[in-house]
């Protein structure tokens, strides 16, 4: 048995030390605010939940229990269990399971035990004498390197198939200093560990999308101007090269790809570089975040409102929960990302629906400045019962867009050209620190056909760039009974253009 907590605790002694004082003056702006709190809570209030004072909770890592129970895994590397998570006034119970890890940013459980991904291994930790404490530590793999504590390892839950997926982050944005560190790996049934993609940058989160394709968070920075959700496709390059070095130890990948080219787009790279998997979601710099974290798809029945089958995302630095939605067009990812609710209290490191139906939130404000003010929090988002006029989902279509909403458009408004505001612009594809916005459009939509329900606005535009995020500004549109759009932005990625008149 070997313990990363164990090997690093001089790495993260300064940490502890500043995550235990009074960090709310790290709390700073770090963007503008959407404005929409106000009206969010109407349709979704958040819910604090309690945390003990002799009790540090930094939640990395949530999985649901057979009992109901919640499960999280902390930076500390405590495994607590939760109860009372959907109590109308919650006052959770919270018991400490296992100790002793380090920075568990992925939870999956399976046959009475839990699978922990930390820094430097994924680990079985299970209750063999069943007093309610671990007491069983087993390596499942340790098939990559560690070397200091920007390299974080993010696991996933179980496919269909049992397998679990491990995305590590780079030992620094320029840097792969150990083994693995800028890739996805496969672990299997029988714990065999395959490395499966190369060029990850700083991961916050891996798992399915709605559809159940694999999927990982990539964060801004070197080789991405913007954060983006990044399919994870089998022997693809995301994007960032330094992590070459380790072609050579990962039997079935071949040879490293051709060295992308720093300064142009990637929408040209994608020519030159086979490998190279586009993203497949932009969330816009500021506008849509600055450090997404850990993602889940909303399969709660309805539970919590119009958003079924719906990804949502939680931010880091912004204090935020977004949603996403995905569609392949030609056989390549694509979709769309939305905003949903600001104001949550401390940085978001990950979230998990309940089984009510509520959505878990919780994080941490130790190591970067964030927007809400807590030290760690743990909060829910729970749905009113009231529908919100809000942008549905975006598809793409040959010429144009289906936009369907959350109730039906006023036909005054609905019908008119002039309430349907688009703009288009990519990024460098570079090797510096993020980047900026560049070769704005801003296209003219020439016809708008309304559903007959209402529901869905179908515009066209004179033409689609590929390779360029869709910024779409619907504020001059009303629904039917006169309400405004809750969030009138969404921004939409597009890699390919459906065939079709």
């Amino acid at each position: 048995m070997t313990f990363c907590a164990n090997r690093i605790l001089t790495v993260f002694a300064g940490l502890f030390i500043a995550g235990a004082l009074n960090v709310s003056s790290w709390a700073e702006e770090v963007g503008d605010m959407w404005g929409t709190a106000s009206r969010e809570r109407e349709y979704y209030k958040l819910v604090n939940l309690p945390i003990p004072k002799d009790l540090v909770v930094e939640a990395g890592a949530f999985v649901t229990l057979p009992d109901k129970r919640i499960a999280i895994g902390t930076r500390r590397g405590d495994i607590y269990l939760l109860s009372g998570v959907d109590e109308e006034k919650p006052n959770p119970r919270y018991e400490l399971f296992a100790s002793g890890l380090d920075e568990i940013f992925g939870l999956a459980y399976k046959n009475d035990a839990f699978y922990v991904s930390q820094s430097c291994e994924m680990t079985r930790v299970s209750d063999r004498n069943n007093d309610g404490k671990a007491d069983t530590f087993k390596v499942i793999s340790d098939a990559w390197g560690y070397a200091n504590y920007h390299e974080y390892a993010f696991g996933s839950k179980f496919d269909p198939q049992g397998n679990l997926y491990v995305a590590l982050g780079l030992s620094s944005s320029y840097h792969s200093r150990a083994l693995f560190r800028g890739w996805a790996l496969k672990i299997t049934p029988e714990g065999k560990t395959i490395p499966i993609a190369s060029g990850l940058r700083s991961p916050g989160g891996i798992g399915p999308n709605e559809h159940g394709a694999l999927f990982y968070i990539e964060s801004q920075g070197p080789w991405n101007s913007s954060c983006s959700l990044k399919f994870v496709k089998e022997g693809g390059f995301m994007g960032h090269p330094i992590s070459y070095n380790w072609y050579k130890y990962a039997k079935g990948m071949g040879t490293p790809p051709t060295e992308p080219e720093s300064g142009g787009r990637i929408v040209t790279e994608k020519k030159r570089v086979k490998e190279l998997v586009p993203y497949a979601v932009v969330f816009p710099y500021i506008r849509m975040g600055r450090s997404i974290t850990g993602y889940v798809v909303n399969k709660t029945n309805g539970k919590f409102g119009p958003f079924e089958n719906q990804i949502f995302l939680g931010d880091y630095t912004q204090s935020i929960v977004m949603r996403a939605t995905t569609e392949k067009v030609n056989g390549v990812w694509q979709g769309a990302c939305y905003p949903f609710r600001e104001g949550l209290s401390t940085g978001i490191l990950n979230i998990e629906f309940t089984p009510a139906g509520n959505l878990l939130c919780g994080g941490t404000n130790r190591g970067w400045p964030v927007r809400g003010i807590k030290p760690f929090a743990l909060e829910r988002l729970q749905w009113t019962g009231r529908m919100p006029f809000e942008i549905e989902r975006i598809n793409i279509t040959p010429k144009g867009f289906d936009i369907r909403f959350t109730k039906p458009l006023d036909i005054a408004t609905g019908k008119d050209q002039k309430s349907y505001k688009v703009s288009t612009f990519t990024h460098i594809y570079h090797g510096g620190y993020g980047g900026p916005e560049v070769d704005a459009t801003a296209p003219t939509v020439q016809a708008v056909r309304l559903s007959g329900n209402g529901f869905i606005a179908t515009i066209q535009l004179p033409n689609l760039k590929i390779g360029h995020v869709h910024e779409f500004d619907f504020g001059l549109l009303r629904s039917r009974d006169g309400e405004e759009l809750l969030h009138r932005h969404a921004y939409y990625t597009v890699n390919e253009i459906p065939a079709g008149q």
